[in-house]
């Protein structure tokens, strides 16, 4: 295996801690959050109090000012463990710096300790019925009435949805103007005329809560834009979306290596004609395979995080990231589900959770087809 030289032994200690963390406080826990629906409340806050949540925040705002290194680490240990269920990713690496990166004075202030303690815990809602990749097609409307906005419109497939107490929403504000005219909102979903739809029934990923949400004239108050004036919505979402994707990325690989090497040791148990599934030549070519594809996106995936630490990670780069190594995540779950023969279609084997779980990835934070279309474009 290639060293991986952005982890020093520190950061190496951090992953046995967060490790540990989650064999005791989670794996036990997440077959009932399958059934659930959702995580619990107490993973949230005790996750909090050991500074698992949104620990890039500088301490003033109730995190440990590390460097997005940790969060890797996080992410990471969670793919590996197959716990799909937990969404502190969008928490942590997504919502927090969109209030980090463009939020008043206050609105930092008044969410950010809570996010950081589980206290409060938050989405953001980009898609919508008719508007998924094409977040120019965007219907929700947040209109200006003096000191407020009006808020109307509804929002789908959104991640931490039944259990947010706080929503990011992308909304118009000036229908007219098109991209130009959206805009970002923090809005509290305790505020009247803001429902919470059903938790719905996927494919994979049964213990994530992802939820329809709807606003019938929920008054957001002015203070609430994110950002220093109304229209700058779709840049802070274009300059933030090249991290959601190497997020993206690095559960991508961690789940394939985790899947790679259940399968190595399931080959080498179970037996076929009288030997070991490890003892015929296209097993082992076809692991051999898997090891190099997995440990070249790797490489790619731990350039693209040194890039991000740089703040030098660019859109196409960013594409192209997240469609190589989610590509490649489904090929691993396939390939191993089939090494696997008839357990492998067996939910209470890991590696079809995975492979149910694995799908997804090719969709959300832009479609894999929206991914090469972006990569094109810088052509």
């Amino acid at each position: 295996m290639i060293p991986r030289t952005l982890f020093d032994a520190d950061l190496e200690g951090f992953r046995d801690s967060v490790r540990k963390f989650l064999e005791q406080e989670a794996a036990p826990y997440h077959e009932q959050w399958e059934k659930d629906g959702q995580v619990s409340r107490e993973l949230w806050r005790k996750a909090g109090e050991l500074g698992f949540l949104c620990p890039m925040l500088p301490e003033e705002y109730g995190g440990v000012g590390a460097d997005f290194r940790y969060s890797a680490v996080i992410m990471e240990e969670i793919s590996r463990a197959g716990l799909s269920g937990i969404g502190w990713g969008l928490h942590s690496d997504i919502v927090a710096p969109y209030i980090l990166n463009y939020g008043s004075e206050e609105q930092k202030q008044k969410y950010l300790p809570k996010m950081a303690s589980g206290e409060m815990i938050t989405a953001i809602a980009m898609t919508e019925p008719g508007a998924g990749s094409d977040l120019q097609g965007v219907k929700t409307t947040a209109i200006r009435q003096g000191d407020h906005y009006i808020l109307n419109g509804s929002k789908t497939f959104i991640t931490n949805g039944q259990l947010a107490d706080l929503v990011i929403v992308v909304a118009k504000t000036d229908p007219k103007e098109g991209a130009k005219g959206t805009s970002l909102l923090l809005v509290e979903t305790a505020w009247e005329g803001f429902e919470k739809g059903q938790n719905l029934n996927k494919v994979g990923m049964k213990a994530q809560d992802t939820s329809e949400l709807f606003f019938q004239d929920v008054k957001v108050p002015a203070d609430n834009l994110l950002g220093a004036m109304e229209g700058q919505g779709f840049f802070q979402l274009m300059q933030e979306l090249p991290a959601e994707r190497l997020q993206v990325a690095l559960t991508a690989v961690a789940a394939a290596e985790a899947a790679w090497q259940w399968t190595l040791d399931y080959v080498k148990e179970r037996k076929a004609f009288g030997k070991p599934v490890i003892a015929f030549q296209n097993t082992r070519f076809k692991l051999a395979e898997l090891k190099a594809e997995i440990t070249a996106a790797r490489v790619f995936t731990d350039r693209c995080l040194e890039l991000h630490l740089a703040k030098k990670l660019d859109i196409p780069t960013a594409a192209m990231l997240k469609q190589h190594t989610t590509d490649l995540q489904c090929k691993v779950m396939d390939e191993c589900v089939q090494l696997h023969g008839g357990y492998g279609y067996m939910w209470e084997y890991p590696i079809a959770r995975a492979w149910a779980d694995s799908r997804v990835q090719r969709i959300y934070a832009g479609t894999n087809e929206i991914m090469k279309e972006i990569v094109a474009r810088s052509f």
